[in-house]
């Protein structure tokens, strides 16, 4: 009797154990990120940029911005970026007028992109977005130059505990500062 008891004790403790860890457990209410912020004036950006023979801009020639700051930075960022080709692939060297339009009825940015001239002096040069890359990607290496050359000369160093603490092993104290030379 004593033994069934014990089993229906165990496999009770068995079902409800997990049963009361679910219970136990309540729902996490989701994460709520704030709203971006949206104009609520139409906003329009423009510029004119020099397109290289793969298709990258290779800088900004000239542009027109707006009163918001923020739709600036992103729309000259992105023109920056971009890349302007026909549809089989191929590109035409010139400069191009680029235009952002933000419609804050349909929170829509549309994008035009028009030849202004073809041909120029700069086909051959390297796009902006790869020029930043590879001036990012020098800095990286002279900081890290820069850290290891610290750490190096870090090992020469004595240790800060021999410095400011008595000397354990010899028992010896820390010399210190005297006015004489």
């Amino acid at each position: 009797m004593i033994k069934r008891l014990a089993q229906g004790a165990l496999a009770l403790t068995i079902l409800i154990y997990p049963a009361a860890g679910l219970a136990a457990q309540q729902p996490k209410k989701p994460l709520v990120l704030p709203s971006p912020y949206v104009s609520k004036v139409p906003l329009h950006t423009d510029f004119n940029v020099e397109v290289n023979k793969l298709g990258q801009v290779v800088r900004v020639k000239s542009g027109k911005s707006c009163k918001d700051l923020s739709f600036n930075a992103k729309t000259y960022g992105n023109v920056l970026q971009m890349w302007i080709r026909k549809p089989d692939g191929t590109a035409i060297v010139g400069m191009y007028h680029v235009t952002y339009d933000f419609d804050p009825k349909t929170r829509i940015i549309s994008r035009n992109v028009s030849l202004i001239k073809a041909g120029g002096n700069w086909g051959n040069e390297e796009g902006a977005a790869n020029n930043m890359m590879d001036i990012a990607k020098r800095e990286y290496l002279q900081g890290l130059k820069k850290q290891q050359a610290d750490q190096s000369s870090a090992k020469n160093l004595p240790d800060i505990k021999g410095i400011v603490k008595r000397d354990v092993k010899n028992t010896r104290p820390s010399p210190s500062p005297t006015h004489k030379p």
